[in-house]
């Protein structure tokens, strides 16, 4: 670098004092770490060039290897001191980095000075001073954040280690102080503030602690500072928060005017003096989940699993200690003396004892070690301590906060408090810069949590008596406005679009929920936003949630009683009980009461709604002539109104109709709706209607298309179905579509691995949500399968179970099919007669519930049954062959037509009929279009070709 001047560099207004080692702004001292300062030193020397990388670290760190991100944290260090001159330092990609402005140098010139000489180890026989306590155990999970304190300690003259109690900032500092000392070349000292109750007081600690000798009566900040003087020093200065102004004061008065001496500060609270960096020291890592997978690579399991062996040095968890473990370390919020009280009583009370009684955890976690300060002693005692530091309005404002189980935004803290929007702002940033309220983020606006551990406590300083109550009813409140839009039609599917907003307060109206409707709470009110919220659940796919606050909200409705809120609790919980439950009376009963309150109010919107559930249970339970009924009547309402209404009416009568075997008329109105029903507003006709019309439609309408013999339309129908499902991702939709496509489509042509693939799918889906109706589906999809491989016992079972599952949730739609597929599995064992008994109940029930369209094929299964046997009449057999024929002839039935003309060719062939099958079989299989590589078809073309 060729000469440069050991004094002074001047430019807009700054300083730099190499002889000093100081920044100045117009005269001021700016407080720089020193590593900070050599960079700067550096930069400003080469007057305007490009400094690389390389040559900053072997300039500030010589003989030593530093990471990238240890240069980016001192630049940023430089930038935050030049303040609005910030744009002076600048980075050059991939170069390096230069200093602009015209800097004056003023002094003597010397010599290039050299490099820095390498750190030195601190000798045994040094003359420098420290009282930085030993190790007492080895810090667990905290390399990291070493490391990161560590950079920022050769940057800032100031770092504030900053967390709520038992976080673990004392250990932390004197860890980090540890480290520092064999390459200091200077003094250490750790000044403990905890003790004293007057902040008067911190200086005289300093000065004793410091050895300073000070005389006169009054030892100030300034005095303490002079004495230090040029000293080269790292002070560690614990537990500032309760003198938290004293102790700012004197940190400041020692930065200003020491400039060799660097000061590590812990604190809940911050010291906010110029020039501090605050580093919130960080929980440990927890387990997102109880899966053991990778719990061992959490450092606050591993402190758990350290602390237990200090105690039982044979402890050796299992796969479900692990378990235990990791879910004591979330509920704990990674607080590392929580951690630490809990090990100690799972030495002492087992693992299982501790996880179960977390809830009180403050009775619990006791027996810190004697060595530890009163207040880390216990943990209600840690928290005691910053709590007791409050002033009023804060406690009242931390106790208010702590209702909120799933955190906060403004509004809502707002609204529980009762206070004013700016005095509620100043009290939650307070809380936050005291380490009791943590900052989520702001994505989608501002938000706030408390730790879990700390809203155990504040719940408890709130009680459960007249503040409580108050700030209950008043967080109710709040949400019953701040759902409102999801019980105004016209504001709904905004609402639905923008369901992240309303999903992240799912915990806090569950407990708004709870509390008015409990004994205690308020239950007009909570009936109302259990009404409220009922379409909100459905959106969120919990349609079994909706239906427990209507129900338990309709026992406590009091005044609401016959009013719209119980029109709505009765449309949510009858909805909630079709998909849940089944075809329930109590179902009926609810949804037939909703309904009389729709016509008394002139709701439209709510008679379309109870209308379609009516339907729904009707046309579920095969009371078929009964959701005509409904149906015509929906018809007749939506005649001239927009298209929505029409596809919905064209739906509701198309799907009783395919069932009654209109194929023709049934398949036309289904594609009509499927076709027009609009993608505008989806989400929210869904909520309404209790379906979706796209997917149902289409599903719904493979029957009359396999019916109708257009077989590979009927498979590309039931994929879309699954399609147009997975994209309204909801549980029930999706259970509709895998139910059809795996139960109907692919078991009737024969096609097992896409039967088996939808079923399972199917099973699962079903049990995950609570969709007991398309879980018995499920069942019976497997238990055919499994009778179709080979294994006819155990298709018996499952198909006995989900039949009966189905009578018990009175979801009869696929009844008859399964009875017949639980026949032929008898069939398979030779249980001739229980399988003749299984298809007299399919044809008995599909007679009187005008279930015609599967009539042909219960007519030919028991021609199947009965030819088996060997001992039947074989005129009865073929008679039964040929009333299956004409009756699918007669519906338009061509595939179940071919399936009875191939079994009837196949019985006349095995008694000696042959010549028969080209002008039985022939005629029909000329109808087909398509579907040709179809079981059925198949196997028709073979007995065409082999017998004509």
């Amino acid at each position: 670098m060729g000469q440069i001047e050991l004094g002074l560099f001047e430019c807009c207004g700054w300083e730099l004092d190499l002889a000093k080692r100081e920044l100045r702004a117009l005269g001021a001292p700016v407080p720089i770490g020193s590593r900070a300062f050599e960079i700067l030193e550096t930069l400003i020397v080469s007057a305007g060039e490009i400094v690389s990388k390389d040559e900053l670290m072997k300039r500030v760190w010589p003989g030593l290897v530093v990471e990238d991100n240890t240069i980016q944290v001192h630049i940023s260090a430089i930038r935050k001191a030049l303040g609005k001159d910030r744009n002076l330092l600048k980075t050059i990609s991939g170069r390096g980095y230069r200093i602009l402005g015209d800097w004056t140098c003023h002094g003597e010139p010397a010599t290039t000075r050299a490099p820095a000489p390498p750190m030195r180890l601190r000798s045994t026989e040094s003359s420098f001073f420290t009282n930085i306590p030993a190790s007492m155990s080895d810090l667990v999970g905290r390399q990291t954040t070493i490391a990161q304190v560590l950079n920022l300690i050769s940057a800032y003259r100031v770092v504030t280690l900053t967390g709520p109690g038992g976080i673990g900032k004392t250990v932390l500092a004197s860890e980090i102080a540890r480290h520092l000392l064999p390459s200091l070349n200077g003094d250490a000292f750790f000044v403990e503030l905890v003790s004293l109750s007057d902040p008067d007081l911190v200086p005289t600690t300093l000065a004793q602690t410091l050895d300073l000798h000070l005389q006169g009566d009054e030892i100030s900040a300034d005095l303490v500072a002079r004495a230090i003087g040029a000293r080269k020093m790292l002070l560690v200065i614990d537990n500032c928060e309760h003198v938290i102004d004293a102790a700012a004061a004197m940190v400041e008065a020692i930065v200003r005017a020491c400039r060799n001496v660097s000061v590590l500060a812990t604190s809940r609270e911050l010291l906010r003096i110029e020039g501090e960096f605050a580093y919130r020291v960080p929980p440990l890592e927890v387990p997102a989940s109880e899966d053991v997978g990778n719990a061992l690579e959490h450092s606050a399991v591993q402190l758990f699993i350290a602390r237990t062996r200090a105690l039982l040095w044979d402890f050796a968890p299992s796969q479900e200690k692990l378990s235990a473990i990791a879910a004591i370390c979330r509920h704990l919020d990674g607080i590392p003396l929580a951690i630490e009280f809990a090990a100690a009583r799972a030495a002492t009370l087992g693992i299982q004892q501790i996880a179960g009684r977390l809830d009180d955890r403050f009775v619990l976690l006791t027996g810190g070690r004697r060595t530890a300060l009163p207040r880390h002693q216990t943990l209600r005692a840690a928290l005691d301590w910053s709590y007791e530091l409050l002033p009023e309005t804060e406690r009242q404002l931390l106790r208010n906060l702590a209702i909120f189980p799933a955190g906060f935004t403004l509004d809502a803290a707002v609204a529980v408090s009762g206070e004013a929007e700016a005095e509620t702002a100043l009290g939650i940033s307070n809380l936050v810069s005291k380490s009791l309220v943590t900052f989520e983020g702001a994505e989608t606006g501002p938000r706030w949590r408390l730790l879990e551990t700390v809203r155990a406590y504040a719940l408890e300083k709130l009680g459960d008596r007249e503040h409580y109550q108050r700030t209950m009813r008043r967080l109710t409140k709040y949400f019953l406005s701040f759902f409102r839009p999801f019980s105004e039609e016209r504001h709904l599917q905004a609402a639905i679009e923008e369901i992240g907003r309303y999903r992240r307060e799912i915990d806090n109206v569950r407990a708004a929920l709870r509390w008015a409707l409990s004994p205690d709470g308020d239950g007009v009110l909570g009936a109302r936003l259990a009404a409220t919220t009922s379409d909100f659940w459905t959106a969120i796919s919990l349609v079994s949630e909706a239906g427990d606050w209507a129900q338990k909200a309709l026992e406590y409705i009091g005044e609401e009683s016959g009013s719209r809120t119980e029109m709505v609790l009765r449309c949510a919980l009858g909805f909630a009980l079709i998909y849940t439950q089944g075809m329930s009376h109590r179902g009926r009963e609810v949804l037939t009461g909703a309904l009389q309150l729709a016509k008394e109010f002139d709701d439209f919107d709510y008679q379309q709604r109870v209308t379609c559930a009516l339907w729904l249970f009707s046309a579920r339970s095969m009371e078929l002539e009964d959701a005509l009924a409904f149906a015509r009547e929906y018809e007749q309402v939506a005649k001239g109104r927009d298209l929505q209404s029409r596809a919905t009416a064209a739906w509701l009568v198309g799907i009783p109709q395919t069932y009654q075997a209109e194929h023709q008329e049934a398949g036309e109105r289904l594609e009509w709706a499927a076709r027009h029903f609009p993608f505008d507003n989806r989400r929210k006709d869904m909520l309404r209607l209790g379906a979706d019309v796209r997917t149902s439609s289409l599903a719904h309408n493979t029957v009359n298309l396999v019916s109708r013999g257009q077989l590979d339309t009927a498979v590309r129908t039931a994929e879309d179905s699954i399609r147009e499902a997975r994209e309204t991702r909801q549980p029930f939709v999706l259970c509709v579509a895998l139910a059809w496509a795996a139960a109907f489509v692919s078991l009737s042509l024969d096609e097992v691995h896409r039967a088996k693939e939808y079923g399972e799918e199917l099973l699962d889906h079903a049990f995950q949500h609570g969709l007991r109706p398309f879980h018995a589906v499920g069942l019976c999809v497997t238990g055919s399968l499994a009778s179709r491989a080979g294994k006819p016992r155990d298709g018996i079972d499952a198909l006995r179970s989900g039949l009966g599952d189905m009578r018990e949730a009175a979801y009869l739609l696929f009844y008859p099919f399964f009875l017949c597929e639980l026949a032929s599995a008898m069939q398979a064992t030779g249980r001739f007669d229980e399988g003749l008994q299984e298809i007299e109940n399919a044809f008995h029930f599909s007679k009187d519930k005008g279930y015609r369209w599967m009539v042909p094929e219960i007519l030919r299964r028991k021609g199947e049954i009965l030819a088996a046997q060997n001992t039947s009449d074989a005129f009865l057999v073929k008679n039964l062959f040929r009333q299956a024929m004409q009756q699918a002839s007669a519906q338009g039935g061509i595939y179940w037509q071919i399936a009875a003309g191939n079994s009837l060719v196949e019985f006349l062939d095995g008694n000696g009929e042959r010549g028969s099958a080209r002008g039985i079989l022939l005629p029909i299989y000329e109808q087909f279009t398509e579907g040709f590589s179809s079981a059925k078809l198949s196997r028709a073309k073979i007995l065409i070709e082999g017998l004509g």
